[in-house]
């Protein structure tokens, strides 16, 4: 940047350029991982690519979820998800806000 001067600092002028550079990225990372849920996702209902919308929910843990549904015929509550292999109460916690045991899945698309 020769002879171009900025009208604020070469930190800011960075920050800039990382911020133009992660939302230029963002698209293209939301349409590898799926859209989000657009509404809260019943556990109990949910396909297993409904609930890898989920944050921290990959195939392998929407598998066991799908699984241990099937087991015992469905979670009665949310809290019951503790007990999914790779859930533990941080997964949970970041879960909840998203998922349901009752009503239907609301589909981002």
């Amino acid at each position: 940047m020769t002879g171009m001067r900025l009208p604020f600092g070469r930190r800011a002028a960075a920050a800039l350029m990382a911020l133009g550079l992660a939302l230029a990225a963002a698209p293209s990372l939301a349409a590898e991982t799926g859209a989000p849920a657009a509404g809260p996702v019943n556990v109990n209902t949910a396909s297993a690519e409904e609930l890898q919308r989920l944050p921290g929910i990959g195939e392998a843990r929407a598998r066991a979820i799908v699984e241990m549904r099937e087991q015992r015929g469905g979670f009665r509550s949310v809290d019951e998800l503790v007990e999914v292999r790779g859930i533990g109460e941080a997964a949970l916690e970041r879960l909840r806000p998203h998922v349901t045991v009752g009503g239907g899945t609301r589909s981002a698309r």
